[in-house]
């Protein structure tokens, strides 16, 4: 009987397998996975793809397939639960693929620090950490999506809030043992942690993420109170941020981008407390008869919250930064890079 050439083929190693796909990406999609590693990673992984050599269709193909079921496997375990996982994987793969690809993914997502608290809400997180030190809450934080933790941030007291802040900015790495000791002692539903090396959390890039997804009122009153202690602290991450007063940092063709994201009474409302220089910006970026509602609209509405007023502002912020994740506009907050037009 004639053996395939593809039976013949070498059983592939871990590291080959992620080559593989890096290299099935393209260049370009590639380099953007790239964003996410490690130096280490990336030394290691650009050895593999270098040393990768030929790969038949065939085995490249099973490659992919297993990755992408891996993926679709982690997606369902998060959004849904493991029992509701192995409902759809089952239904879609048979039994015996899906335990062992649930076996995978849970061995991976066990590891992960303080993941039992990842779907939890906020009102149980609180009630969880609100006793603790700022330097606990700061650590199980740095494991939390940055929405999240900036509506727990939000709950604390003032004195709170700040020192958390605070915390956060400063830390730059914990040990494995001390997060599994924060971790034992918040919930016992792991055993240990299996972490070799010293884990970057926290740190000014995180917490500027967290205070651009705060609302205004709390994000105010930390900067003024850390501008008291230490001032360039707060300047450090408020330069990662991007604010609503840094829309006159940007250029016209930015402004008249995110403007046509943006809901007409969120405009009214964000310009209801601007100054001169603000609305003379928004306005010379409309068409005229835009310019003219807007002024109107802005005399007969009155007596506006503040908080309305913040909403509208950050409803503002939380676009411009989208567009400019997605590449549709340049936020030019002043950092390494320089556009050159």
């Amino acid at each position: 009987m004639e053996v395939s050439r593809l039976s013949k083929t070498p059983k592939l190693t871990p590291g080959q397998k992620a080559a593989a796909v890096i290299a099935a990406l393209g260049a370009d999609k590639a380099s953007k996975v790239y964003k996410y590693l490690t130096e280490e990673e990336v030394e290691q992984l650009t050895l593999e793809v270098a040393k990768l050599g030929h790969l038949e269709a065939e085995q490249t193909e099973s490659i992919l397939d297993d990755f992408y079921k891996t993926c679709l496997t982690q997606k369902v375990v998060t959004d849904g639960g493991l029992e509701y996982a192995r409902a759809v994987l089952e239904k879609t793969y048979g039994e015996s693929v899906a335990n062992e690809l649930l076996r995978k993914v849970t061995k991976y997502m066990k590891n992960r620090p303080f993941d039992f608290i990842s779907k939890t809400d906020t009102k149980n997180l609180f009630s969880l950490l609100q006793h603790e030190r700022p330097q606990t809450i700061a650590l199980v934080l740095s494991y939390l999506d940055s929405s999240q933790a900036a509506e727990l941030i939000a709950e604390l007291s003032e004195d709170m809030r700040l020192k958390v802040v605070e915390s956060i900015a400063r830390m730059e790495s914990a040990s494995p043992e001390a997060i599994k000791i924060v971790e034992t002692q918040l919930a016992k539903k792991f055993d240990n942690i299996l972490t070799t090396d010293f884990t970057s959390i926290g740190g000014v890039d995180y917490i500027a993420d967290v205070m651009n997804r705060m609302d205004r009122s709390n994000e105010k009153y930390i900067f003024d109170e850390m501008g008291k202690d230490d001032p360039e602290l707060a300047e450090t991450i408020r330069k990662k941020m991007f604010v609503f007063e840094d829309i006159l940092t940007m250029d016209d063709r930015a402004i008249q981008r995110f403007m046509r994201e943006c809901d007409m009474k969120d405009i009214v409302y964000a310009l209801k407390n601007a100054n001169e220089e603000m609305l003379s910006l928004f306005y010379s970026n409309m068409s005229s008869r835009m310019a003219d509602t807007v002024r109107s609209d802005l005399e007969v509405t009155v007596n506006v919250r503040l908080r309305d007023v913040e909403e509208a502002q950050q409803r503002i912020v939380e676009i411009i930064r989208k567009l400019d994740e997605e590449g549709e506009l340049v936020i030019g907050k002043g950092g390494k890079d320089e556009i050159i037009v």
